[in-house]
Parts: structure tokens; sequence; C-alpha cells
């Protein structure tokens, strides 16, 4: 069994999350972590580091190492459209550092959810109230905002929190009246969010927590199979003195953790360069598309033409960044985030957007519309993400099967691409299935599995039974177990029912 190596490092953390580092100019709300790997046999990639340092040796700080600080934020303004040439070729070049058998996994992860979470410590989902959703809809509107009365409240006044919250959202929903079309979902949400906050007293308190992004690295390994493994974190603090990252790591069960200065260790300082080199787009994707002041937030928000002014190089950058994220080394954990994950959707969703372009003529054809396009196509991704928490129908893979596919806690294959997923079938106008569960596939298709010939086997649903299984789902959560159960689907006149037995 072979043993893998793994090297982690982060950025955009703020050690003390306080006023001033949520007021600075250059604040961004995620914290972002890194984790590169690969098989101990499979070493060749330290050589290809070595001759990269070594090509850009003018490139490296006072203590000899190439770290992701040497790229400025203002070169990632349109994405890598803004890179200069120079800074092209390295970002190419690192990249090209990678293969298919490398590890990626990363986190991004919002300080001002962590807050809201501490605000609705103790509340669950019920029947009435989808408490996850208004975590997610208070986090998204602090975010997209940011209104400096309320981050400051949290600071100097934290007992008047939850009072300046409320007139947020009602001013909020006041100024949605000049757009009610585009701000009607919103205004909605905001309103529902006022009836749950008469009902909360406390006030959050304010730390970081260190677990998430490991908890999501150790359902990493459990999806890859990997059990041999040592994890290298990046030196922070006294020596001699564990971190409270470290301590994160070991809490969570990655007790093959250590700390080292990446100095003495490349990996350290690959996974410093691709967490500097996705957080700058990440930082640059959500400074394009948030709100800069509450005046212009009735409008719609765009990219502008300057992100899609490409060269072949800068899109080719994209394309390289596709495969390393999207295509090699699939997972469902290979990215991890909490309830609010915009940032990460929108920039998964950049990924996928710029990948489907076959040169930059073809973007050019038509470059004053693309923002329009993508705004769409995200909207599309985040409208997915959005029902996915609104009918908390189960996603997590749990056993790796092989490249194209995972196998569910019923034992059903399900493949990556739902596509590939075979559809339920039917012997006549009715027939009865046990079904052993209902869920949903990681591109959120409902699927179903059923008992065939004494094993079981995963379906795709027809599209007309997809709310039959959110109501199912949305049962369960009220504890409501039905499942094993024989279900009876019917087609008649074109039209699909299932009846629960």
């Amino acid at each position: 069994m072979s043993t893998y190596e793994f090297y982690y490092d982060e950025t955009e953390h703020s050690r003390k999350i306080n006023y001033k580092t949520m007021s600075a100019e250059n604040y961004y709300d995620n914290f972002v972590t890194m984790i590169v790997g690969w098989s101990s046999e499979k070493d060749e990639i330290l050589q290809r580091h070595a001759d990269f340092e070594e090509k850009y040796t003018d490139r490296k700080d006072r203590n000899g190492e190439i770290k992701s600080t040497m790229l400025q934020q203002k070169q990632f303004r349109h994405g890598f459209a803004s890179l200069n040439k120079q800074n092209a070729q390295f970002v190419s070049d690192f990249l090209s550092l990678f293969d298919e058998e490398s590890h990626i996994y990363f986190s991004v992860g919002s300080k001002i959810e962590y807050l809201v979470l501490q605000l609705f410590n103790g509340y669950r989902n019920c029947f009435l109230i989808d408490t996850d959703l208004m975590k997610y809809s208070i986090t998204k509107a602090l975010v997209m905002y940011r209104p400096q009365e309320i981050i400051k409240c949290l600071y100097e006044s934290p007992e008047d929190f939850l009072e300046k919250l409320k007139s947020f959202f009602r001013d909020r929903i006041e100024c949605n009246e000049n757009n009610p079309k585009l701000k009607q979902r919103e205004t909605r949400a905001f309103q529902e969010i006022l009836l749950v906050l008469d009902d909360i007293s406390q006030s959050p308190t304010i730390d970081w927590d260190y677990h998430m992004s490991f908890d999501g690295f150790k359902k990493y390994l459990g999806e890859k199979g990997i059990r041999e493994y040592t994890l290298v974190i990046d030196k922070e603090g006294k020596e001699g003195e564990d971190s409270k990252t470290l301590k994160a790591a070991r809490e969570v069960g990655l007790d093959n953790s250590d700390e080292a200065n990446s100095m003495q260790y490349p990996g350290l300082r690959m996974a410093d360069m691709m967490a500097g080199i996705i957080s700058k787009l990440l930082k640059g994707l959500c400074d394009s598309l948030r709100y800069q002041s509450l005046d212009e937030s009735t409008s719609k928000k765009v990219l502008g033409t300057g992100w899609f002014c490409l060269s072949e190089v800068q899109l080719e950058l994209y394309k390289k960044l596709y495969r390393i994220i999207c295509e090699w080394q699939p997972a469902w954990y290979k990215s991890y985030s909490g309830i609010y994950s915009d940032d990460l959707v929108a920039f998964n969703a950049l990924l996928n957007f710029m990948n489907h372009f076959e040169s930059v003529e073809q973007i050019r054809a038509d470059i004053d519309m693309q923002g329009e396009y993508f705004n769409a196509f995200a909207c599309e991704q985040l409208e997915r993400y959005f029902e996915q928490r609104r009918f908390k129908l189960p996603v997590e893979p749990v056993i790796p099967f092989d490249e194209e596919s995972y196998m569910n806690k019923r034992g059903g294959k399900v493949y990556f691409d739902s596509k590939k997923q075979p559809l339920l079938p039917l012997s006549g106008t009715s027939q009865t299935f046990e079904v052993l569960s209902v869920g949903v596939d990681q591109n959120f298709t409902p699927t179903v599995t059923v008992l065939k010939d004494g094993e079981p086997v995963c379906f795709r649903l027809p599209e007309e039974l997809s709310e039959w299984a959110c109501n199912v789902v949305g049962m369960a959560l009220m504890g409501i177990r039905i499942f094993p159960a024989n279900v009876t689907v019917s087609k008649v006149n074109g039209m699909y029912d299932a009846e629960i037995l």
C-alpha cells in the first residue's frame, strides 16, 4: 500500500477577527486553506519544482523562498486577464508542475459565517424554519453589502448587534422596493429572517475555528481510500509550541500530522503558491461582483469585459487550472466549504465557463455579452446550490468505487457524471420497487436506490418525480423514516406518479 505525502498552507487568515481586520481595505471574507500531495513513490514533482525555483531564482525572498506574496492582488483584478506577460508565464510554469497523479484539496470558509453560526448556536432545522438557509442568507447579505455599522457593532457594542442587524434588514427590504422583480427572493428571505431574529437574545462570540478545513480533508482521504499518509503543516508561532492549526488537525483524527518550516519542505511552498493563486482569483471575482455601495445594490452585477480580454496564454491558464481542480483526481471532497460558499461556486463556474472556449477568437466574437453569459451560467450553479440547501437532500458519497463513480450508503453505484446514471426502468405503465433510499447525486439530480435481484442499484429518477423525492427527504428531516419500503411508480399519459405502499 502506497504512502502519501501531503503539505498544508493557508492564506487570507486573520489570526484575530476584529473590526480593524474586517474593515481594512484589503480584507477578504474567505479563509482559504490548501493541501497538495502525492505518492511517496512518485516524487518526480519535487525535481520539477526544484527546476522551477532555479528558473525563477530572481523571485526568491530574503529567506530564499518563492512565496505567493510576490504576486500582487492588483494583478488579479480581472482574473488571469490582468496578469502581465512575465507573471502569466510564471503561473503557467507553476501549474505545469502538477499532473494527473497529484492530489489537490482546498477549503474556502467565510469568516462572517463563523460569527453568524455563533448567533444561531443551539438552533436546529425544523419543519417550519430552515435555520441553515437563514444562516446562509444572513451571511450572504453581510458579505455582499458589508454594512460597516453592523461589523463595527460586533466589536464595540455587541449587546446592540441584534437590533442593528434587524434595522439593517428592514432598510434593505425598503430599498428593494426600487427593483422588486430583481430582489423578490431576497426580500422574502429577509422578512423570514426578521421573524427569527426577534426570538434571539444572545450575542455571538468572536474567535476562529481551525477544524473545518481538516474535517473536509479527512473526508477526502476516506473517499480516496488513503490510509497511509503524512501531513506536514507550515509552522506558525514559537518553536517548541504546537499551533492551534496542528492541534485542530489532530483533534479531527489526522494523527499523522506535524509542523515544519517551509524553507526545508518544497511541498509547503507549493501549497502556499497554489493557495495564493486560488485566493487571489477568488478575491478578484468577489470584488468584481460585490456591491461597492448600498446605492447600487438594486442593480445587476456582471463581470466587465476586462475579464474576457484574454491572450491565448491567459486562456490556457484557466484550462490548466480547470484540469487540476475539476478533472484530475475527481472527488466530492476535493473542495470544501461551510454553509455560505457563493465565492467557491462562482470560482468553479468561472473555470468551467472559460474551459469551454476553444480559442480567444471565440471569446472576442461576442465579448460585450460574455459578462451576461457568465452571469447566467453562474446564477444557474448558485440556484442549484440554493436548492440543495433548501431541500437538504443527502449528497455525500461514502465509499469510492472507481474513477467514474462512488458507492452510496445503501451500496448503490452513483456516477460522478449524472448523465451516465441509468434512468429508473418501468415494465408497462406501473411497477412496484423495493426502495432502499431516495437521495441526490453530486449534481443534485434526484436518485433512488432499489433492491434488484438481491443487489442495490441506483437509478436516476424522471424529472417529474423530483418534487416527490424532495418531499420524501423533507419528511425524513422531521424524523419520519420511510425506507426501506415498497413504492409503485406509474406512467400514465406521459406523466409519472409515485406511491409509497
